[in-house]
């Protein structure tokens, strides 16, 4: 079972996120980089359909600058084959079309029976380029999957994906696209030998000249700035329940103003 996974770097939740004194963008300095939460349940279920049917491969895609690297070899110590690195200023900081354009360039070079990506990546929360680059490669396309079962003769797979209020089961042709959610899995760690291996597993180094591509952006963020801080809440004590409930509606009708 052959697996293409579309990875990006993005900086930890558990991160202080600081806005630049201009607003120009943010502090960039301090901040620790992980693998996009969403992206390692596509690592994982990569890895699973590698190990049911006990052959194949899992090649890592991921655009971003030189740090992009971290991240694709912790992909390869839990258990990826190889990596492919797309490096250029042109695509490293683009709107998810022209992401989406550079994945498809590169996946054009891949054998695969199945392209994984996370539905969305935390920082930028767009959950678009999965959607985008199925639409450049000419694939089918199964978004917020929770399950992947692919036929014994890996031409379809049957997913199950979060709906409003449930779930829904579509089979799919392969080879196809899918966007990962949370519940498909439970990522494993990489072990010390896996570390280790990871150390002498290639990754292929490409720019966008590479890849015969000339992107531009079709987005530019022109300001940022942190949401206004929370003011702090009241504390009714000491009273009757019905003399807090009648003080609530009124603070809520005359001071928030939202009945």
């Amino acid at each position: 079972m052959k697996s293409l996974v579309c990875l990006k770097q993005v900086p930890d939740t558990e991160t202080q996120i600081k806005v630049k004194p201009d607003g120009s963008g943010i502090v960039t300095d301090g901040i620790k980089y992980v693998i996009n939460p969403y992206d390692e349940f596509s690592v994982e279920e990569a890895l699973r359909l590698k190990e049911k049917f006990k052959t194949g491969e899992v090649v890592i895609l991921s655009i971003g600058p030189d740090r992009t690297t971290e991240a694709i070899r912790t992909a390869l110590a839990m258990g990826a084959d190889r990596g492919i690195h797309v490096n250029d200023e042109s695509v490293n900081n683009a709107d998810p079309f022209a992401i989406a354009k550079a994945l498809a360039a590169a996946a054009a070079n891949v054998e695969y029976d199945v392209i994984f990506c996370g539905h969305r990546a935390i920082d930028d929360d767009f959950g678009e380029a999965g959607a985008m680059l199925a639409e450049f490669l000419g694939l089918p396309q199964v978004t917020l999957v929770t399950k992947v079962e692919v036929a014994a003769d890996k031409k379809s797979a049957t997913v199950e994906r979060d709906v409003e209020g449930g779930k829904e089961t579509v089979e799919v042709p392969l080879p196809c696209v899918l966007t990962s959610q949370k519940g498909l899995n439970e990522p494993r760690y990489a072990s010390l030998p896996g570390i280790m291996k990871a150390k002498k597993k290639p990754i292929d180094k490409k720019t966008a000249g590479d890849l015969g591509i000339s992107p531009e952006a079709k987005l530019q963020a022109k300001q940022y700035s942190m949401p206004p801080e929370r003011q702090a809440g009241k504390k009714y004590q000491d009273m009757e329940p019905a003399d807090v409930a009648k003080t609530v509606v009124q603070a809520l009708r005359n001071e928030a103003k939202i009945i």
